[in-house]
C-alpha cells in the first residue's frame, strides 16, 4: 500500500464532495446522524464545506499558523435551508479548495496540526475527512455507500498515523494502546494484500503489512473493514468477522481518537 498523488488526492476531494451531495439531494437534512448523534445532515455538510474552506485558505495563504474560523469567508454555510444553496455551496468550496492544492502543489509549506508542514498532508487529509463523513451521510440517509480499495485502503492507513499521531502528541486515551504484546490483524477479504497486523510495544504501538496471527483478527470487505476502523460501522454485524479476543478490538475503538 502505497500514498496516492497529490492529483489523485485533488480528483478524489471533488468526487467525494459530488458523491455526498448525491446522498444530499432528496433526503430530510434535518434527519439526526446515527453516527455523529450531534448533528443533523445539513450540519454534518456544513461541517465538511466549512472544512474544506478553512483548508483553501490555508493553502491559498500559505499560512504559517492557525487560521481562524471566523477569518474563512463562507465558513458557516449558506443563509437559510435550501437544499439547493446546500448543494452550490459544497460544490463550490471543494473546487476552490482543490483547485488551491493543484495551484500549489504538494510540497508548498504550510502550518498543519500534524506531523508535516506540507500541502500534500492537507490533500490528504480532505480526501479521507470527506470520505468518511460521506459514510455518515449515507447511513443517515440510508443508501448504500461504496469507495475505491485503493482510497479505502489509504483511508485506514492515514487513521493509523492520525492515532500514532495523537500517542506521539500525549493523548491519553491513545497512549493506552501499547504494552502486554498483544496485536491487531485486519485482513480484507477481497483485495490480495490488503493486510495489517497493529502491535502493542512496551512504549507504544506500531503497524506492518503482513498476514500473521494475532491476539484479535478482523475480517472483512475492505470498505467495511475502514468504516469499523473509523468507528462507522460496528464489528458485531454481520459484514465483518471477529476471531480471537473481541475485547482488544474493542479497547482500540474506544481509545483510538483524534487527539
Amino acid at each position: 500500500m502505497t500514498l496516492l498523488s497529490h492529483d489523485r488526492y485533488c480528483d478524489e476531494i471533488l468526487a467525494q464532495t459530488d458523491a455526498l451531495r448525491s446522498t444530499l439531494k432528496g433526503a430530510d437534512l434535518t434527519a439526526t446522524v446515527p453516527t455523529c448523534p450531534d448533528w443533523n445532515l445539513r450540519q454534518l455538510a456544513v461541517h465538511v464545506g466549512g472544512a474544506h474552506r478553512w483548508v483553501g485558505e490555508i493553502v491559498r495563504g500559505r499560512a504559517t499558523e492557525e487560521v481562524a474560523e471566523e477569518k474563512v469567508p463562507g465558513f458557516e454555510g449558506p443563509e437559510g435551508d435550501d437544499p439547493a444553496a446546500l448543494d452550490a455551496w459544497l460544490a463550490e468550496g471543494a473546487a476552490a479548495t482543490v483547485a488551491a492544492l493543484r495551484e500549489a502543489g504538494p510540497d508548498a509549506e504550510v502550518w498543519t496540526w500534524a506531523w508535516e508542514r506540507r500541502t500534500a498532508f492537507w490533500a490528504r487529509r480532505m480526501t479521507h475527512e470527506t470520505v468518511v463523513h460521506r459514510a455518515d451521510a449515507a447511513l443517515a440517509a440510508r443508501v448504500p455507500y461504496t469507495l475505491a480499495p485503493e482510497v479505502a485502503a489509504d483511508t485506514i492507513e492515514e487513521w493509523l498515523r492520525i492515532v500514532s499521531f495523537s500517542q506521539e502528541d500525549g493523548d491519553p486515551e491513545a497512549g493506552e494502546l501499547r504494552g502486554g504484546g498483544r496485536s491487531l490483524h485486519l485482513h480484507a477479504t477481497d483485495v490480495p494484500g490488503a493486510e495489517w497486523l497493529i502491535e502493542f510495544g512496551e512504549e507504544r504501538f506500531t503497524w506492518r503489512h503482513a498476514h500473521e496471527k494475532a491476539t484479535v483478527a478482523l475480517r472483512g470487505p475492505l470498505t467495511d473493514l475502514m468504516l469499523v476502523f473509523n468507528r462507522r460501522l460496528e464489528p458485531t454485524g454481520q459484514r465483518v468477522e471477529v476471531l480471537g479476543d473481541a475485547e482488544l478490538l474493542d479497547f482500540w475503538l474506544d481509545r483510538s481518537s483524534f487527539g
